[in-house]
């Protein structure tokens, strides 16, 4: 599953929209809509998209998980 995947998902189990998502982060939708797209986020995105969505990343291969119950995406 690619990181956009696993944030899509994320997005669906929170009932997120991703523009809700780009505005806890400070983006413009337009312009999360084109990382999303491009697939490229730095650690410090991932940090943020976790933190904005309760979960926590782990670096290695990009995993969240949800903090309330564990589960790894």
């Amino acid at each position: 599953m690619t990181t956009v995947e696993k944030i899509r998902v994320l997005l669906a189990r929170r009932n997120i929209p991703e523009a809700e998502l780009a505005r806890r982060l400070g983006k413009t939708p337009q312009n999360f809509n084109r990382k999303m797209k491009v697939e490229r986020f730095t650690e410090e995105d991932l940090e943020a998209i976790a933190k904005a969505l309760n979960c926590t990343v782990i670096q290695a291969v990009p995993v969240f998980r949800m903090n309330e119950s564990g589960e790894e995406i």
